[in-house]
């Protein structure tokens, strides 16, 4: 089978791309995409950038379609304070003392078309650098950030500070805030103004469908995990597995579901209910005490079915068929703006949230080395792999090489989207237990976290 291969450079990263044509009989990935070597500049981020240089992986689609809904993307982005403008408006030559670096890689997930897969994976992290710039000098500073910024000189409305009441006389103690916490909210407020852009503009720029997120950047000798949506990372560390991130689903999130069709019943229609049953109600079993349970229960009761319980339940199904609505089957992502019960005007999105779970993993706190990786993956890899058995294919694929052979990393990407992917037999695609590989898009990213003679500090 031929390959096509060329070279890109994507802000100053240098990669290789190579594009191989499906092939029901292939063992290759469709597109296998990783960094050749890192620029970071005047960056004070050169340790992960040096062990990274030829490390960094992703393996997008296992080559079972010509139509790939996954997006990914690895940027180095630099964030230059707001305030190091000049008076008119002009930046300045960007210092080391002005700003920093982050390192970034996102995975996408799109279902119901690939636009807004697409979109995030160019947008995302140029939001997430915005909500950063108010942040530059404070992040270098070893204090408390400050409660309120400074207004801008000549701001219309802006009080004097004679007319600023001291925070003290209203709020004693003051809360902690932490710098982490700052950049968490950074993070989430940039998912937010991401979704905001797609819905309006998803007319114009036919920005259909919706995505899961799974984001990280390495900033300042920390990992900050984001996600929104089914996809999920792990970090596998001297053989320990460390979860960075869990899926939101209908079963995950039913009690934030069922409390926000509680609250608003108009957002249900004459269609649906809030309450979840075993099963679907019966006319039968009218009058009848049958198992529920609702916004506030974990556990189950029994109640007297009434007329308004034979509607269909917000939440259904269970596993990788649980639905809302009976539609679709995450609950974080980018996007749906457009998207409706079937056969209904009732739209999905009030139920859908595109705020991030943000974890925070500290590499100065630990010794790592070559082995120890953070596995990103969308649902694909996940349906039908679990922690341990990722986990296990580090250790047998990194064990293999030496340690300072940069190909062990995509080789290990590579074994685990064809680990999922399975091999086709004559009753389709199976798993070396004989059951069904991943029917979805498969993407993974593998990032190493230490070296020989490596330390993060």
């Amino acid at each position: 089978m031929e390959e096509l291969r060329q070279a890109v450079t994507v802000a100053g990263l240098s990669m290789r791309l190579y594009v191989l044509p499906p092939d029901s009989t292939s063992c290759w990935p469709c597109l296998l995409l990783f960094p050749l070597a890192w620029s970071p500049g005047s960056c004070d981020l050169f340790q992960l950038g040096q062990r990274a240089g030829e490390d960094v992986c992703v393996v997008i689609n296992a080559g079972k379609s010509r139509h790939n809904e996954d997006q990914a993307c690895c940027e180095v982005v630099y964030v230059e304070s707001r305030r190091s403008r000049s008076v008119t408006g002009v930046s300045r030559e960007p210092s080391h003392n002005q700003g920093f670096c982050f390192y970034y890689w996102g995975l996408f997930d799109g279902h119901a078309g690939g636009g807004a897969a697409e979109m995030a994976s160019r947008l995302l992290h140029r939001h997430i650098r915005e909500q950063l710039k108010d942040l530059v000098e404070i992040l270098k500073d070893p204090l408390p950030p400050p409660l309120c910024l400074p207004s801008t000189p000549g701001t219309p409305g802006a009080p004097s500070p004679s007319q600023l009441v001291s925070p003290q006389s209203c709020w004693s103690p003051q809360k902690e805030v932490t710098h982490d916490s700052l950049i968490v909210g950074a993070i989430e407020n940039a998912f937010h103004l991401m979704d905001e852009q797609m819905a309006r503009e998803r007319r114009g720029h036919q920005v259909e469908g919706g995505c899961c997120a799974l984001v990280v950047l390495y900033l300042l000798g920390k990992m900050y995990v984001a996600n929104a949506g089914d996809s999920r990372a792990i970090i596998v560390r001297n053989g320990e597995i460390i979860p960075m991130s869990r899926e939101f689903t209908p079963e995950t999130e039913r009690q934030r579901l069922q409390l926000l069709g509680f609250l608003k019943p108009e957002l249900l229609g004459s269609e649906f209910t809030h309450l979840e049953f075993p099963r679907r109600v019966q006319p039968k079993e009218l009058g009848q005490r049958m198992l529920y349970r609702d916004q506030n229960m974990t556990g189950w009761a029994y109640k007297k079915i009434e007329v308004e319980d034979l509607r269909f339940p917000l939440v259904c199904g269970e596993g990788k068929k649980a639905r809302v609505m009976a539609t679709i089957g995450v609950t974080r992502g980018l996007g749906d703006h457009n998207l409706k019960v079937c056969s209904s005007t009732l739209s999905i999105k009030p139920f859908l949230s595109c705020f991030p779970e943000v974890r925070v993993y500290d590499l100065t706190q630990y010794e790592h080395c070559p082995d120890d990786v953070l596995v990103l993956g969308t649902d694909g890899l996940w349906d039908v792999t679990n922690d341990s058995e990722v986990a296990a294919t580090v250790d047998r694929v990194l064990s293999s090489y030496e340690p300072n052979d940069p190909s062990r990393y995509t080789a290990l990407a590579q074994a685990l989207v064809l680990g999922a992917r399975g091999i086709p037999r004559d009753r389709g695609w199976r798993l070396p237990n004989n059951k069904l590989g991943s029917g979805d898009d498969i993407s993974v990213f593998v990032i190493p976290l230490g070296g020989p003679g490596s330390s993060y500090s």
